[in-house]
């Protein structure tokens, strides 16, 4: 029976110490976010998961929702380059850093153009519509770095 124990537990640390890691890093520099957004409030009452589609972006500047710009308040923390708040299409939110994670340039941060977002330097599309990220034309081989999204009681919250 004792040798039947010490069977088990030799087979257990080598399970254990067997696994891999398979927590995705991304290579985009990490910065604090921190975003709330009252989708019942003003300008965002449109900003809701049934409007697939509809994108938000935050930088430094502030809330950019149809073609109008909120102020960043204290307590907005708008990660590395900026963040886009996307509507994917199965209704959920998806948050991504503006940053290019081939590129790294801070402060030339990808742009949104329908699906996709795109770099400025390397030319690279990342598909956001189904809310992963993913390099879809060009030379990068990593998704944009992605944020939490929480949506309940009609706010909306982004971090890291």
């Amino acid at each position: 029976m004792k040798r039947l124990y010490v069977g088990i537990l030799i087979l257990a640390l080598i399970g254990l110490t067997g696994c891999e890691d398979t927590t995705i890093k991304s290579s985009v520099p990490t910065a604090p976010v921190q975003l709330t957004i009252n989708t019942e409030a003003g300008l965002y009452v449109h900003f809701v998961p049934a409007n697939v589609g509809e994108a938000l972006i935050v930088d430094g500047a502030g809330f950019h929702f149809h073609g109008q710009t909120i102020p960043l308040t204290s307590t907005d923390y708008y990660g590395y380059s900026g963040v886009l708040i996307y509507i994917t299409q199965d209704q959920q939110y998806a948050a991504f850093d503006l940053c290019c994670p081939h590129c790294k340039k801070r402060a030339v941060p990808c742009s949104l153009d329908g699906f996709y977002l795109v770099c400025p330097t390397c030319d690279e599309q990342y598909d956001v519509s189904h809310g992963y990220g993913t390099p879809t034309k060009g030379v990068s081989k990593e998704a944009l770095r992605k944020y939490t999204t929480v949506y309940s009681n009609h706010r909306l919250t982004v971090r890291d």
